[in-house]
This record gives C-alpha cells, sequence and structure tokens, in this order.
C-alpha cells in the first residue's frame, strides 16, 4: 500500500507502509561515512529541502551529529523517520535493549522509528535471539518498526522458522547488484526493500551507456535516473550525500516516469561482482 506524507518543499515524497502499518518514506538520506560535525550540517540540511527518512548506525560514530542536525533543523521530531542500527555485541535479547538506550542516548531522542540488527554475523550465530529482542523494544514502544540489514535469503529463513518477520532488510542493491533471490523473498514476506549504496560507485554507473542514454533523453542527471529505479521497482534507497545540491537533486525523482524500454535496459545490467561483501563472513 502506497500513501503520501506532506512535506516543506514543492511536492510530495510517497511513502510504503510496513507490515505493522507504519508509513515510510519512499527515499531517505544516508549518513555513512560522515562525522558527526558533518552529520549534524548534512541532516539540517536535507531536512530542509524537504527529506524525512534519515539512516545511520552504531558504527557510522556519528548518532550524535544526526541527532544535532535533527535538532538544528527545526522539524518536529514526529515528521522524521529516524533509523539506526546496532552491531553484534548486542545479539541478545536484553543486549539489544542496552543498543537501543545508548542510541537513543546519542541521539537524544525518545523513541527510534526503525531499528536493525546491522549484520547477522552468522559465526556468533545469535541473530535470531537478537530479533527477539526486537520484537520486545516494539512491544515496549521504544521503536516503531524493526528489521534487518544485510541479511540473505538463509539468514531470513532462520527468522522465519523461529516465527519472526523483519518489516525491512537494507542490503547492498542497485542496478548491478540486483539481488534477486533476496527481493523475491521480500515480496513473497511483505518486507520492504531498502537500498543502500543505491548509486554503487556513481562514475562507474553514470557513466554505462544505458544510464547515460535514458539520462539525456529525459533531461535528467544519472543518479536522478538511478534512483527513480529504485523508487520504481518498489525499494527505499538511502543515497549519502553532504552537498545541499545533489542533495536536492537525488530528492527529486518523483516528478518522472521511466517506461518499460528503461527499465528493461537498467535490469539488463545485473552482473556477478565477486568483490561484493558476503554478509556470511563480514559484520561487526
Amino acid at each position: 500500500m502506497v500513501d503520501t506524507i506532506n512535506l516543506d518543499w514543492n511536492g510530495q515524497v510517497p511513502a510504503i507502509e510496513l507490515l505493522n502499518g507504519v508509513v515510510m518514506p519512499r527515499i531517505g538520506l544516508g549518513t555513512w561515512p560522515m562525522d558527526d560535525g558533518e552529520a549534524t550540517i548534512a541532516v539540517a540540511s536535507a531536512l530542509g529541502l524537504g527529506y524525512r527518512l534519515i539512516d545511520t548506525a552504531e558504527n557510522y560514530e556519528n548518532e550524535a551529529g544526526v541527532g544535532a542536525g535533527i535538532r538544528h533543523s527545526g522539524v518536529k521530531r514526529e515528521e522524521i523517520f529516524l533509523t539506526t542500527k546496532f552491531n553484534r555485541k548486542w545479539h541478545r535479547v536484553e543486549g539489544v535493549r542496552q543498543a537501543c538506550e545508548a542510541s537513543l542516548e546519542r541521539l537524544q531522542t525518545d523513541y527510534i522509528d526503525l531499528l536493525l540488527i546491522h549484520w547477522p554475523n552468522p559465526d556468533q550465530d545469535r541473530y535470531v535471539e537478537a530479533f527477539d529482542g526486537l520484537t520486545r523494544l516494539l512491544d515496549a514502544g521504544m521503536v516503531r518498526a524493526i528489521g534487518t540489514s544485510n541479511f540473505k535469503p538463509a539468514h531470513l529463513e532462520r527468522l522465519f522458522a523461529a516465527g519472526f518477520v523483519p518489516h525491512v532488510n537494507q542490503i547492498q542493491l542497485d542496478p548491478t547488484h540486483r539481488r534477486d533471490d533476496i527481493v523475491a523473498i521480500h515480496e513473497a514476506r511483505g518486507i520492504v526493500t531498502e537500498s543502500w549504496s543505491p548509486l554503487d560507485r556513481g562514475d562507474r554507473l553514470f557513466t554505462d551507456s544505458a544510464v547515460a542514454d535514458i539520462a539525456q533523453r529525459l533531461g535528467r542527471s544519472p543518479a536522478q535516473v538511478v534512483l527513480r529505479w529504485h523508487v520504481q521497482s518498489g525499494y527505499v534507497p538511502v543515497p549519502k550525500s553532504s552537498d545541499p545540491g545533489r542533495q536536492s537533486s537525488n530528492l527529486a525523482v518523483f516528478d518522472f516516469m521511466l517506461n518499460d524500454d528503461d527499465m528493461a535496459r537498467l535490469n539488463d545490467l545485473d552482473r556477478p561482482d565477486p568483490d561484493m561483501i558476503d554478509a556470511d563472513v563480514f559484520g561487526h
């Protein structure tokens, strides 16, 4: 189900409804690898331009800056969808509560809109317990929605077997890394797909002939074309930028459409990447 939320810019950003009825904006601001100072400025700028989804994490070490940016923006906290994530050291029921309380303190807020397990860390084998901890925070009203990040099909299946379904799974995703196996599971279970690194390594993707041709024909930037591919595919991209001009451009992807041929050309960019981070062996 798609809803809309009114923003303070010259249009509206669509929102998508999560499994528990909470609505989440369809595009957001990523903040890695900003430090606190950069995050304060970038978040305030983005919120002033109309962003309402802000993504951070314990491991980014910029939650304090993100919180300061929110306060400096003048935008009401209840109008903002704030996401953060916690590390492997907290992968136990009570540990998740401790991680949440620490993030709340750093962010200087009373609640988190979306709290994610940052990496499954299967070698530790406690992510199911960690998700159990998330459900308890949801019941306690400390968070509004819960989910995972970088979970592969096998990790998700372990959660399903335990009776848990994330509201969101945030994964590396762009036209060259389509992740169709994971997306199919998301669609079957009603999990929202959120894209980190949605522009891949921009120069490489932006100079591809398909992206460049479509951008030229539509009079749009290559980044706008790729971000439009995300939202038109049903994903929620969180591009990182501290530059107000690029922030504004990245947000302006809801007033044009890609046609079927455009989508097919972009979908055909998918290719194997042996250097892609593997969530079975990487985590923190």
